[in-house]
């Protein structure tokens, strides 16, 4: 938390009260600005001289930066008050919401962690012959062009650049590292008056950092706006092939690749024993980043765009958000309705935008109505790292509605499965806002009624899971059992006594360890709070004996382990000790005893019937037993036995 809030009410436009800020915040406050960008620079640049103090304004981030630059100072956070809570029509107590959004700036989030990529500026450009040849004589002087026309182009007179023809087949790869593939390859052949193409050859192969499409056909790579090196422009439209041309000059160099998603393998449900479980994360990445490992998946960092639809879908917690890491989303959110509801704030509304949606929050207080004085806005990187866990978190922490405002490029079908749980769990209290209107947004804000908040407010910590449970229960107080969606990620094992064997398989295989046996009897537990729901026992049950039901058992019983299933074991014939099922013994002997070659012998058909111990003692004393190995061992040769048939001996 900064020493010192420097404020500023923009040339009189809003009402900001010092004194009371600084008292409900516990940080100190200067007095009221009111152009510290024009008239009042002097007075910013004493401020960032003595430093740890924040700017409380946005818009002129840039000019305070340099300004601290040229003073030798460290470049001061800013903190926008003004768009999200100064400028509003609404003409209720702002004081809260201000205190809101200034503990949270105060919170410290770690750094996304991140590699280095490096663009040497190898480009391949793809397109019509007048477009991608006048596309490479523009970026010839900045890049190392290739221009891949197809089969039937003729020969280019120009050498200013490598030009090809052929059939791109195949293309792989991100920024850095693309890898392409092209049949049907021929080169240039400048030789003579008039030049021509050499011989057609197959799975051509090379490799470059950026990749120009103006084909204005189907795009080589799915979510092709999220293929960082990849630049597609439709040729006919002239100014998005002048935008590409100027993207792709300046992708030479090393750039930083976060790494968006945390990866723990061992917690993966994806399959075991060549049975496929959870698939959510592959079904639902937009970029193909995800891909089968075995039991479980992995994760290729180039490629992936940091959605977080595969981190907010992961039902164990193999795959975690991590720029910035998924606690520190939690603690932002209980922050900002601890210290709201701290300033005497009732019934906050949680408004959660990305990027996009700040800028319609701007353009709606310049030019419109604003936000109400009791929605609070929370920005985050991707949008889809706000999933269920998330919103009941928020209404635990003492919001009463949680709205998402949609954006461009956001997978909308995750939002939606998403919102139908926490809505399922939380009472129907989170929304998608669908709008692109910045007035549209502040009239749907204004014009809702608010419902009652939860009064004795939690603030749970540990997995999302944990968060998820111990929300839904403060919301829930009277609820035992929720039904949930089908594609909901908690739920209990229901097991068919009458075609249940008890063989277990299921215990092996469950990634959780929600199901479980009992060394000592025919017996198939659960425990409902650990199961996944992701289906690996239903597929590997040989007797299809098992069945999934979504739902959250909020009682006590799903945290400890219940017997779905048991018999009677059977005791051995020979010892009396107890193995096996009852049942299933029984059975076997019916089914083989006196019916079958190897069991036509009543000793053999015993057998069937002893403990694993004494089966082998029986095997080893019956007649022509198999581990006799046909009599006495022949007596070992040794060197006297050779030497005493010699006759110099």
């Amino acid at each position: 938390m900064a020493k010192q809030l420097i404020l500023c009410d923009c040339s009189g436009s809003q009402q900001i009260d010092a004194t009371a800020l600084s008292q409900a915040t516990g940080v100190s406050c200067s007095k009221l600005h009111s152009a510290l960008c024009t008239t009042g620079i002097d007075t910013a640049a004493a401020a960032l001289a003595g430093g740890e103090a924040t700017i409380c304004c946005a818009q002129e981030q840039r000019l305070f930066e340099e300004l601290a630059a040229e003073i030798d100072a460290p470049a001061p956070p800013c903190l926008d008050l003004r768009d999200r809570a100064g400028w509003t029509s609404d003409e209720g107590n702002t004081l809260p919401k201000m205190s809101a959004l200034i503990a949270e700036a105060g919170l410290s989030v770690p750094a996304a962690k991140g590699l280095d990529v490096v663009s040497e500026g190898v480009c391949l450009i793809l397109g019509p012959s007048e477009i991608a040849l006048a596309a490479a004589e523009k970026l010839q002087d900045v890049l190392a062009v290739t221009v891949l026309l197809d089969k039937t182009a003729e020969p280019p007179m120009s050498r200013a650049f490598d030009v090809v023809r052929g059939d791109l087949r195949q293309a792989s790869g991100a920024l850095g590292q693309f890898e392409i593939r092209i049949d049907a390859l021929q080169q240039l052949e400048p030789v003579g008056r008039n030049w021509s193409w050499g011989d057609a050859r197959n799975g051509g192969r090379s490799s470059c950092d950026i990749i120009l499409d103006l084909t204005g056909g189907t795009s080589l790579f799915p979510a092709p706006e999220k293929r960082e090196g990849y630049l597609r422009a439709d040729p006919a439209h002239a100014p998005s092939v002048a935008d590409a041309l100027l993207q792709a000059s300046q992708m030479v160099g090393t750039f930083e690749k976060p790494l968006y998603v945390r990866n723990e393998p061992l917690l993966c449900a994806h399959s075991r024993a060549g049975q496929t479980g959870c698939t959510n994360c592959l079904d639902i990445c937009p970029t193909g980043a995800i891909s089968s490992n075995g039991d479980h998946v992995s994760i290729d960092p180039m490629i992936c765009a940091g959605c977080s639809s595969c981190a907010t879908l992961c039902p164990s917690g193999a795959l975690t958000y991590d720029a910035p890491p998924t606690d520190s989303l939690f603690r932002r959110i209980q922050t900002l309705a601890k210290a709201y509801l701290a300033a005497g704030g009732v019934a906050p509304r949680l408004l959660v935008v990305n990027g996009h949606g700040g800028e319609m929050i701007s353009l709606a207080a310049r030019f419109g109505r604003g936000l109400p004085v009791d929605v609070v806005p929370l920005e985050v990187e991707a949008l889809n790292t706000f999933g269920h866990a998330e919103a009941l978190a928020a209404l635990a922490a003492g919001f009463a509605t949680v709205d998402i405002l949609l954006a461009p490029g956001a997978e909308r079908d995750v939002m939606e499965r998403e919102l139908a749980l926490a809505n399922a769990l939380g009472g129907n209290k989170t929304t998608l806002l669908d709008l692109n209107d910045p007035d549209a947004l502040s009239e749907t804000l204004f014009g809702v009624e608010v419902p009652t908040a939860l009064g004795d407010v939690v603030r749970p910590i540990g997995t999302r899971r944990q968060i998820a449970r111990q929300a839904t229960k403060a919301l829930m107080p009277d609820a035992e059992v929720l039904p949930l969606p089908s594609d909901a990620p908690y739920g209990a094992v229901e097991v068919d006594t009458s075609a249940c064997t008890l063989c277990l398989s299921c215990v092996s295989l469950c990634p959780s360890g929600a199901l479980g046996d009992n060394p000592d009897l025919p017996q198939l537990r659960f425990q409902e709070d650990a199961c996944l729901q992701c289906g690996l026992c239903a597929n590997i049950c040989p007797e299809k004996a098992i069945t999934l039901e979504p739902r959250l058992n909020l009682t006590d019983s799903a945290l400890s382990q219940t017997v779905l299933h048991e018999e009677e074991p059977f005791a051995c014939v020979e010892c009396g000790s107890l193995f096996g099922v009852k049942s299933t013994v029984e059975k076997i002997v019916e089914k083989l005893a006196g019916k079958h070659s190897m069991f036509q012998n009543p000793g053999a058909a015993r057998m069937i019937q002893m403990c694993d111990n004494c089966r082998v003692d029986a095997q080893y004393h019956q007649e022509n037993n198999p581990f006799g190995g046909g009599g006495d061992r022949p007596r070992v040769r040794t060197t006297d036995d050779y030497l005493s048939k010699r006759r110099d001996h």
